[in-house]
């Protein structure tokens, strides 16, 4: 099991998954946030705060909401618009070598 939370703490989240590897996207927003981004089923993924923490933002083929904290506008993860995923931001997990997790790129300007 997997903990994280954005940077002043009022949005917090768990999921359990094998952590195999992240996905760096260039896509117009990704690429200005610079998150490290890994896909979670949606059923594996439990928002352990209220949602009315957070704002949401989706544009062009609105395929991705992604999700901020209200207070201080870390991105903790994105819902895929039809509940089938979760993308958690790996930079806000706790306890979590990111030096250890390969990343691939994704063509996300492209999409």
């Amino acid at each position: 099991m997997h903990h994280g939370n954005c940077h002043c703490g009022k949005v917090k989240f768990q999921f359990e998954a094998t952590i195999d590897g992240a996905a760096r996207c260039n896509c117009s927003i990704c690429s200005r946030k610079g998150g490290l981004l890994f896909a979670v089923p949606d059923t594996q993924f439990k928002l352990l705060t209220s949602s009315a923490e957070l704002s949401s933002y989706a544009f062009n083929k609105r395929a991705i909401v992604h999700r901020f904290c209200k207070t201080c506008g870390m991105q903790p993860f994105a819902d895929h618009a039809e509940g089938k995923s979760v993308y958690v931001n790996l930079r806000c997990v706790d306890d979590l070598d990111l030096a250890s997790v390969p990343v691939v790129e994704f063509d996300g300007q492209s999409v």
